[in-house]
């Protein structure tokens, strides 16, 4: 019983978590050793020698994304919404294919290092740094303080460190494994900390679900779920909903989500490096699909905790039958994003060494991720074109390295500082939305129609802050998705019109020929992207 279980980690806990540092250590260095004879070049430690076989990108790409942002803030959001937040996971799939068909195989044919560098090959220079600027400060104050903090914060409940401590402890974790060798060395441990995330997420589900349903059993678990909580387990939300601006309805599927997803699949430089960095287009876009089915799985792994956490808390018989202890730190509406860590204390000797390992997988392969897309993107496109243009491979990659290393202190310092956010999960995707529209607005653009200008780009980009910040802070009551859509489209007519009243050229210069042969995907694309489909119009017609 989850009643008779002790808070921290036994000795079989522990060693189970050391094995699993060991392994991911070991792997790391492993894979990061340097052929005999042979130095590091920038392809090498930046996109991993260009040999990633499609599992191996498919892994990366939802160890990348599956952060202590899904395990404790989809989490809280599960607890404060229920399965309605699962839209960004099971959406997330259908973008991964249109990724996959129509944005991939252009930026393979570039042969680009850096989202950045496309930008320059399309547009011209100056854009290129403004947002290679952007991007870092992103990573650095948004991305990489939100997943330490968030990680700190699952450390200090589970096992009492001091939120500094724990911060502190994950980043020297990443850094260790992932400084010396690259990608290589993100990507190939990726691929075992996905096996945890997984086994970890499935063993907190079954036992949270199970303990609900009790002595009749998980299945009636699930039913008790449902019959206690039926508002948790509706996928649209009605405007009478308290979390309405969060998700709002049916604006879900077809308005602001799609911004948030393209940004981030397509042109988020730490996710899109994986693909960079395959073997073949073929097996960039196998890599893809394969993350797509991987994602439709997530929201059991990290949203139904969240609602059986909710279930628990709101029943007095359950909470009766809890032990003293696990009385501490209990989530509230206040304080959600407590949840996961709070229902880790219950799990079995042994069983919760596996799920402490899958968090710890979960924020070290992000973090990992994030400094080296980090270091890439201000060694190729700030230190390399503006600082020591003649660097050789050795320098920047040594470059890259100290990159890491400074990006993730300073994010070290900034991150307690994030304390009392709430719903964690839904403040980064509401302040990300501030500039993701205008960016996104440029690539889709830039790729797709020949005379978008460079002027038009800048105009549009710049201009898409202040609007985003005027429909936040006006008294519109909008939902923050909605915002999302209608900055998309004002900058989209923004840089139309402006390309269309300074370009003398019917088309721009730079403009990208796209040819039919160039979105050809093979059969066994084809089919698995059709499966995806069905499988998503079967879970929003049973969860509507």
């Amino acid at each position: 019983m989850m009643s008779n279980i002790d808070h921290g980690l036994s000795f079989i806990d522990i060693m189970v978590f050391a094995i699993y540092v060991l392994i991911i250590i070991g792997v790391g260095l492993w894979v990061s050793r340097d052929k005999k004879g042979v130095e590091k070049s920038t392809e090498d430690y930046f996109l991993a020698g260009k040999s990633l076989p499609w599992w191996a990108v498919g892994a990366s790409l939802i160890a990348a994304n599956i952060s202590a942002e899904q395990f404790i803030g989809m989490s809280g959001s599960g607890y404060s919404i229920g399965l309605a937040i699962a839209s960004y996971e099971w959406m997330s799939a259908l973008t991964l294919i249109i990724v996959g068909k129509y944005f991939l195989p252009i930026f393979i044919d570039k042969g680009i290092y850096t989202i950045p560098e496309f930008v320059e090959k399309r547009f011209n220079k100056r854009l290129k740094t403004i947002l290679a600027v952007f991007w870092i400060a992103l990573y650095i104050f948004v991305n990489l303080t939100s997943v330490l903090y968030l990680g700190g914060l699952a450390l200090e409940t589970i096992l009492g460190i001091p939120l500094m401590y724990a911060i502190i402890g994950l980043a020297v974790f990443a850094l260790v494994y992932s400084i010396y060798g690259g990608l290589s060395a993100v990507v190939w441990t990726d691929v075992i900390q996905v096996f945890f995330l997984v086994l970890g997420g499935f063993m907190t589900t079954y036992i949270a679900v199970g303990f609900i349903g009790g002595s009749d059993g998980w299945f009636s678990g699930l039913s008790k779920m449902v019959a206690a909580a039926p508002d948790h387990f509706e996928m649209i939300l009605d405007q009478s909903n308290p979390q309405f601006m969060n998700l709002p309805g049916i604006a879900v599927l077809i308005g602001g989500l799609w911004v948030a997803n393209l940004y981030y699949w397509g042109f988020n430089q730490y996710i899109i490096q994986r693909t960079l960095a395959a073997k073949s287009v073929p097996e960039a876009q196998k890599g893809i699909v394969f993350a797509a089915f991987l994602k439709m799985i997530v929201p059991f792994l990290v949203v139904l905790p969240g609602i059986a956490a909710y279930v628990i808390t709101s029943s007095p018989e359950l909470m009766a039958s809890l032990s003293d202890m696990a009385m501490t730190n209990v989530p509230s509406a206040a304080h959600a994003d407590k949840a996961y860590p709070w229902l880790t204390q219950f799990l079995p000797v042994g069983v919760k060494g596996i799920v402490f390992a899958a968090l710890a997988a979960a924020i070290v392969s992000s973090l990992a991720s994030m400094l080296n897309s980090t270091a890439t993107i201000f060694t190729m496109d700030i230190y390399k074109e503006y600082i020591a243009p003649d660097s050789g491979d050795h320098k920047l990659v040594n470059v890259g390295r100290l990159t890491a290393i400074v990006a993730l202190i300073i994010a070290c310092f900034i991150a307690p500082m994030l304390g009392g956010i709430g719903q964690a999960f839904q403040y980064i995707q509401e302040y990300t939305g501030l500039v993701s529209p205008g960016i996104l607005a440029v690539f889709l653009l830039g790729l797709f129609w020949k005379k978008t200008t460079s002027k038009g780009a800048i105009t549009g980009v710049l201009a898409s802050i202040p609007f985003a910040l005027f429909l936040k802070f006006m008294p519109l009551s909008m939902p923050f998705m909605d915002q999302m859509l209608y900055t998309l489209l004002f900058t989209m007519t923004v840089i139309a019109f402006t390309s269309l009243s300074t370009s003398k050229h019917d088309d721009h210069p730079r403009g990208i020929s796209l040819t039919s042969e160039m979105f050809v995907t093979d059969k066994g694309f084809n089919i698995a992207s059709y499966g995806i489909m069905i499988i998503l119009a079967v879970l929003y017609t049973l969860f509507w």
